[in-house]
């Protein structure tokens, strides 16, 4: 039965009934699909499945209900009370929206959302729709059957008051039944401690990273756009002055047609021989591209100069242009969402925008950085894991002989060098080093000779040779990567250090290829995955020292006032810190990383700060 709750009486009999329940399933209703720009239109709750309340505060039918204010005058105490647990989908969003609207949200337990990743996280979905369907076989009202779909999509203010009754009731009781089916699965799977002590106070997180966002500054961005678009202007005309003749660069036709057609064609192209063949001819991707500029037997400078046009190019439409547009103009911040529910390895992503995927490999991309800017009065304190991936290798498979090297904190690639060719450290030539970093890292992704060969510029043979002197020198590692397949082939997944699960379907497949990227899937889910634990550990641990709507979980409040965590990418975390704290907030932050988990490698962390994200 769903009631929509319409008059002060009823309010007060929904809060009473609130208060004698054991968990109470919350979700909102609002004008906006992001949360800083949201205005409430109602909120629905549930304590028993299939009874579930709508509380409207915003509708066509302003006078048949209570508005904003007197609503959450009653229904304040209950959502920021810690003590009442509360459960709902993509509770992430409730917490902004309901910061938004100027209450504190405590006590989220559970996220079905969250839950259904760590059951499953290669599910296709994890919407409270696509869950209700393949789980309780139940199909929830379409939104779009209030509001509209497209351009002709309304804000859900607008829907009929009736029907949002019944549409946002149905959410709340859909949440807690959902709860009910996925809790005990859970501790079935062993997963409840990394659910509890993890994933869950990570939703909270999350939404302080997205509330905080990052400042940035658009005349910087303007005035690396305008620098990066003369340059443009600059390989454009190059391109065309060494081609046979004018074309524009950016159409894959035209250029493949200059590339590979024969000097006497109708339309004369290079000549060159095509590498890589697509439907509609030959191929002028990325990997093309390189592969011909590094060729000594290709003497135009076309393909080198179109790789940079590119690069270049995707720089400002992609970074510079979108991270502009994507500046709030109340808060002068980049908001980015942060994705605890996308990457099946336990990754966090970023998206609106992507933040993880600033270009940082080449100098021009790393400059994006110097837009990030600190508040006034304040500093960016930047914090990264050094080498994670391969001290969690070592960790895990306990090698001896990669332990010792980081526990002497030896240059690794060197270290490693040194065991593959059995030479002193010192005597490890530059050529050497690169080949053993290019193994280090390469080794949980399933590096092939073929592989490693072309990124080093060496034969098959040779490239082999160093993969083959590796896995002898570090048999520990070759054991490790045996039993990753093998857990993959007996369990149908794999697992992390905080038994986080992946699901590696192909693993038995019967074609060579797939079973082939299927076990290397498997090893690289372990380490990226343990990795993705740590961060997240360390995440959640300086969150409840450092955030001042942390402080209700402790008592005194945070360790450090007047610091904020403004972003995770990779690696690495970004805090804002006022500069009277920024020398003790680095050395905490330092600290609590390293000690984030306990391996048999010591864990490192490079940190800095400064003005700008470039610089710290």
């Amino acid at each position: 039965m769903y009631r929509g709750v319409v008059n002060e009486a009823e309010l007060a009999a929904l809060a009473e009934a609130l208060r004698r329940a054991e968990i109470i399933a919350f979700d909102t209703e609002t004008t906006s699909l992001t949360p800083r720009d949201a205005r409430l239109c109602g909120l629905s709750f549930s304590v028993r499945p299939g009874e579930a309340w709508y509380v409207p505060v915003r509708s066509p039918e302003p006078g048949r209900h209570l508005d904003e204010a007197a609503v959450l005058r009653v229904l304040r105490p209950i959502l920021e009370d810690p003590r009442r647990p509360k459960c709902g989908h993509n509770l992430k969003y409730d917490l902004l929206v309901m910061r938004n609207a100027g209450v504190e949200l405590r006590g989220v337990a559970f996220d079905s959302m969250v839950a259904s990743y760590l059951i499953d996280a290669s599910r296709s979905g994890h919407s409270l729709d696509a869950l209700c369907l393949a789980l309780l076989k139940h199909t929830n009202i379409s939104i779009g059957e209030l509001i509209g779909t497209g351009k002709n999509q309304r804000t859900f203010d607008t829907a009929p008051l009736d029907r949002a009754i019944e549409y946002a009731a149905e959410d709340a009781d859909m949440s807690l039944r959902l709860r009910d089916l996925m809790a005990p699965q859970l501790r079935a799977m062993g997963l409840w401690d990394l659910f509890e002590r993890v994933e869950m106070p990570l939703v909270e997180v999350l939404a302080e990273l997205e509330w905080n966002g990052i400042t940035v500054d658009p005349a910087e961005l303007d005035r690396q756009a305008e620098r990066l678009n003369a340059r443009i202007e600059d390989l454009r005309r190059k391109i065309v002055e060494a081609s046979p003749r004018t074309f524009n660069p950016d159409s894959p036709k035209q250029l493949a047609s200059v590339l590979f057609n024969k000097p006497t064609d109708a339309e004369p192209g290079l000549g060159l021989r095509p590498l890589k063949r697509t439907k509609t001819g030959p191929s002028t991707d990325a990997e093309v591209l390189e592969k011909l500029a590094a060729d000594p037997e290709v003497t135009s400078p076309v393909p080198g100069l179109i790789v940079e046009h590119r690069q270049l190019t995707k720089l400002v439409g992609t970074y510079l242009v979108a991270l502009k547009e994507a500046i709030h103009p109340s808060t002068g911040r980049i908001h980015a969402s942060f994705n605890q529910t996308v990457a099946a390895t336990g990754r966090l992503s970023s998206s609106d925008p992507n933040l993880q995927n600033i270009p940082i490999r080449t100098d021009v991309g790393r400059e994006i950085r110097r837009a990030f800017v600190a508040a006034p009065g304040c500093v960016l304190i930047a914090a990264d894991y050094s080498q994670i991936e391969l001290r969690l290798l070592a960790h895990l498979s306990r090698d001896p002989a990669l332990i010792e090297a980081f526990r002497n904190d030896e240059d690794i690639h060197t270290a490693v060098a040194a065991q593959i060719h059995g030479v002193a450290p010192e005597r490890v030539t530059r050529e050497q080093r690169n080949g053993a970093k290019m193994v280090n890292f390469g080794i949980v992704y399933g590096i092939t000779p073929f592989g490693l060969a072309r990124r080093l510029g060496v034969s098959n043979e040779q490239a082999s040779a160093i993969i083959d002197g590796y896995k002898a020198r570090f048999a520990g590692i070759t054991t490790f990567l045996q039993e990753c397949v093998a857990q993959a082939q007996r369990f149908g997944y794999v697992e992390t250090i905080l038994k986080r699960r992946r699901p590696i379907a192909d693993i038995g497949a019967g074609n060579p290829s797939a079973r082939a990227l299927a076990e290397r899937m498997a090893i690289n889910s372990v380490v990226q995955g343990s990795a993705a634990d740590l961060i997240k550990l360390a995440m959640v641990d300086l969150h409840a020292r450092l955030s001042e709507h942390a402080g209700h979980r402790r008592a005194g409040g945070p360790e450090i006032d007047g610091v904020k965590m403004l972003l995770q990418i990779h690696d690495e975390l970004v805090f804002e810190a006022r500069r009277e704290v920024a020398e003790e907030a680095l050395a905490l932050v330092v600290q609590r990383m390293q000690q984030a988990m306990s391996l048999d490698v010591p864990l490192k962390v490079d940190a800095g700060m400064s003005e700008s994200w470039f610089e710290a």
